[in-house]
């Protein structure tokens, strides 16, 4: 048995394992990454989304209406589905601790440290929870998105209690999007978390794959993930974590015990 985790830029990702195929934050439209349109994807088993804004909602109503793929999000994300026409049955809205079954996977969503909630059309604003997501693959393969966390010591216990193997680390942040998201005073100089506290957070997890997320093409964002790369390994305790920043459309493929990349590369 295999699990292929595509990159499909920012924080989006497709993983197919032997039974599922699963959709993250899928943000495609307006990405500056973004190596497909939401047209270009096969139909997913379930679309998970971390919360409401654009790099990471993205394009997940008009997926979920062209295909029927069902949807796991937090309330605020579900009310703006709705409004843009996905069907309510369609979507589960769900919060930390309350795991979701969709056909064979068991949809784990765990603690997230970050804000959420949304303005709908006619100005009322949703109050939300954001999510960070587990799933199970196969057996010895399970994938964390962390969503938009920033690192926290229970991590640690997320780490002990669900065993994820990938760990997919936002270390970053989507900078050609700053401009119109973090308008106001002072200046926005990292991500939810940077290079160093991912890192950190891959070592409280204890991922045996580190994978960097929440990025673009930028400069900074490049040297951002080459700063988390090199802290994967300054910070492993275990001797066996790999860290990767994958390119957009590239795949890692884990089978077993052993990995390799697919696709384009520099």
């Amino acid at each position: 048995m295999t699990t292929r985790i595509r990159f499909l830029g920012t924080a989006a990702f497709e993983v197919v394992g032997p039974r599922q195929r699963i959709l993250f934050d899928p943000f495609l439209t307006g990405s500056s990454t973004a190596p497909c349109g939401p047209d270009d994807l096969e139909t997913p088993d379930v679309i998970l989304v971390s919360h409401p804004p654009i790099d990471h909602l993205g394009d997940t109503a008009e997926i979920a209406i062209r295909t029927g793929a069902p949807v796991v999000c937090g309330a605020d994300s579900r009310e703006l589905l709705m409004e843009r026409g996905v069907p309510a049955a369609q979507i589960r809205h769900t919060i930390w601790g309350i795991k979701i079954q969709i056909g064979d996977l068991l949809i784990r969503p765990v603690q997230c440290q970050h804000w959420s909630g949304t303005m709908l059309k006619d100005g009322s604003r949703v109050p939300g929870f954001p999510v960070s997501f587990i799933v199970e693959t196969e057996p010895g393969v399970r994938v964390y998105h962390s969503g938009d966390t920033a690192v926290f010591g229970d991590m640690r216990f997320i780490g002990e209690l669900h065993r994820p193997t990938v760990g997919l680390m936002g270390c970053s942040q989507p900078y050609d999007l700053l401009p119109g998201l973090y308008d106001g005073a002072g200046q926005v100089v990292t991500g939810e978390m940077d290079p160093e506290e991912a890192a950190i957070a891959a070592e409280l997890l204890g991922v045996r794959y580190a994978i960097a997320s929440h990025f673009d093409a930028s400069g900074p964002a490049d040297a951002d993930v080459a700063r988390f790369l090199a802290a994967v390994t300054e910070r492993d305790t275990t001797g066996v974590r790999v860290p990767l920043a994958l390119e957009p459309d590239q795949v890692l493929v884990i089978d077993g015990d052993v990995h390799h990349l697919e696709g384009p590369h520099r």
